[in-house]
């Protein structure tokens, strides 16, 4: 896992080992000022001359301004490393994340993986910072200090022996108790993040049913709980400094005890007033080294989890992938799905669609109906390998989808799905997402085909408009056109139009499906609706039924064989679900 991780460092090698460096330096400065220090000191009981005194004041005040120079390198190059490992590492889950299929993408929802390109990055990028330069850090001032304090006060450094064990044993119970409350955290995230995003997307459902103080206190409530669990764990981790506190006290009364004793009745033979200062300032290091040693610890048990569940996202490989020789040229547009069934996970017992079989020439138009969870949508998303069969195959040009290239497939396949996405950026923006080099002229012919060139030239600023992210500022029936015309410009062999008018009106959708015919005749059309209306004149309507084709045939034969068929029409055509 670290492995993996480490891997995003990349350029930022340089910084991380600069780091490493400038805080060795300034280890070694900071344990030798004592040293030279308790030195001077002594001195300054004897006849020391006053050259000898500006010598030694002017190297410690320079030892001091290096010192200073490395811990600022130091907290620079730790910086730029930490901020650029960060970045890469975005950078690679979200380039995973791109490669996923839907069902890779089920598996760990979208507000799952919005933490993790976030929070748990962000407690990552701190956790490499701390590790190249605090866990640099401590562990050599401790080591140095520990070999100094010997070095000067000899026996007295015994000290040492009592006070680390408690501390480290009293550190990594805190740590250890800690920990299971800020495991609990990340998976609250989530939720907190999924909370968040489902009310943002659904604030005018929200709004419509003044629903907003339920939303509030359904977010107070996640809220609350992250709080709690973060209280409880900053509770236990707090113990960490009254800890600290009494075994520093423990140690400068020690020092300053039997230290002032052995200087009185050595007369300063075993140990002088220099030696004891000095371990005082090491025992100080040494206890503030454990201390930060502690908080490493927490913070990298803490993002452990995040690494943990970064990793998760790094390595999952994609459920679908090209195969060795991908076929990159689509000869037509025939669709073909031979003995197919399907279920969303591996896990699940029911299947979504179930021994469908379908042959789709070329250039046909074909309308889609079925009731609500009736599998409309899953059947289409098969074509493209959103999803890939469970069982069976689906076939297109005649080759069986998992052979193709995947961006040269779905480059054929131009989708309008269910729920359409505008993205923030001018109309033009949006439409290039079919085709981007697409010409101005290449634009108006798809929104005229649409039936959207008429409303865009009412904006005053026509193609030129500026959408709002979600497309909130244009109407469902204007962002559903929009979108056709956007798929249009892909100029695909396929065209699925999964309930994509169903907030126009019937004259419009009839347009629609008028220029279809005109304009794209070669071109296979799958049309999912709602309206009879809309599926009418297909070469062939498909009526499904709990994952089963239940019916098929032009508007004729089912009128004359389907009952379910003939039932939806009467109703439709006598009004009562006209606008369905």
């Amino acid at each position: 896992m670290i492995k993996r991780l480490l891997a995003s460092v990349r350029e930022y090698k340089r910084p991380s080992i600069l780091s490493f460096a400038f805080i060795v330096g300034e280890v070694i400065i900071e344990c030798l000022i004592p040293f030279i220090t308790a030195d001077l000191v002594n001195r300054l009981k004897g006849n020391i001359d006053m050259k000898s005194l500006l010598l030694t004041g002017t190297l410690l005040v320079f030892m001091a301004v290096v010192s200073l120079a490395c811990g600022g390198l130091a907290g620079y190059a730790s910086a730029k490393a930490s901020s650029g490992f960060a970045k890469n590492l975005r950078h690679d889950v979200f380039d995973r994340v791109q490669s996923f299929s839907f069902e890779n993408i089920d598996k760990f929802s979208s507000s799952s993986l919005v933490t993790r390109l976030t929070t748990d990055i962000s407690n990552v990028q701190m956790a490499y910072m701390m590790a190249i330069r605090v866990a640099i850090r401590s562990p050599l001032m401790f080591i140095f200090s520990v070999f100094m304090a010997y070095v000067m006060g000899g026996a007295l450094a015994t000290a040492f022996v009592v006070v680390i064990p408690v501390l480290a044993v009293g550190l990594f119970i805190i740590a250890k108790k800690a920990m299971p409350a800020f495991h609990s955290v990340f998976k609250k995230y989530d939720k907190l993040n999924e909370s968040v995003e489902e009310n943002v997307r659904a604030m005018r459902v929200v709004k419509g049913f003044a629903r907003e103080e339920y939303e509030k206190k359904k977010f107070e409530a996640a809220a609350e709980d992250i709080r709690k669990d973060f209280t409880r764990a900053e509770r236990i981790v707090a113990v960490n400094h009254p800890l600290m506190q009494v075994c520093l006290y423990f140690n400068m009364v020690f020092v300053l005890f039997v230290g002032a004793k052995t200087i009185i009745t050595s007369r300063g033979s075993t140990i002088d007033v220099g030696q004891m200062s000095a371990m005082l300032t090491y025992g100080f290091q040494i206890l503030m080294s454990l201390m930060m040693l502690s908080m490493i610890y927490v913070m990298i048990t803490i993002s452990l989890e995040s690494m943990r569940r970064i990793s998760e996202v790094l390595q999952e490989k994609p459920s679908m992938s090209n195969p060795d020789a991908p076929v990159t040229e689509i000869e037509n547009g025939s669709i073909d799905f031979k003995n197919v069934s399907f279920k969303y996970s591996k896990k699940s017992e029911n299947y979504a669609l179930s021994d469908v079989n379908l042959h789709i020439d070329s250039g046909m138009t074909v309308g889609i109906l079925g009731g609500t969870g009736s599998s409309k949508s899953t059947l289409v998303q098969l074509i493209p390998r959103l999803y890939d069969t469970t069982e069976g195959s689906v076939m297109v040009g005649g080759k069986d989808v998992r052979s193709y290239d995947i961006a040269a497939l779905r480059d054929s396949v131009a989708m309008v799905l269910q729920k359409n996405q505008l993205f923030s950026g001018t109309i033009k923006d949006n439409l290039r997402w079919g085709n981007e080099s697409a010409t101005d002229e290449e634009l108006i012919e798809a929104c005229q085909l649409a039936q959207a060139d008429e409303f865009i030239r009412l904006f005053p600023e026509g193609y030129d408009t500026y959408i709002e992210q979600g497309g909130t500022n244009v109407s469902g029936g204007q962002k559903q056109r929009l979108c056709i015309a956007r798929a249009l410009l892909k100029k695909p062999q396929i065209l699925i139009l999964d309930d994509s008018t169903s907030a126009v009106d019937t004259k419009t959708d009839a347009l629609i499906r008028k220029g279809f015919r005109e304009f794209i005749p070669e071109t296979t059309k799958l049309i999912i609706a709602q309206r009879i209306a809309s599926v009418q004149d297909a070469d062939m309507i498909i009526i499904l039924d709990n994952g089963r084709i239940i019916a098929s045939g032009n508007h004729d034969e089912l009128l004359a064989t389907s009952p379910i068929y003939r039932e939806i029409y009467e109703e439709q055509t006598n009004g009562r679900a006209e606008n369905e």
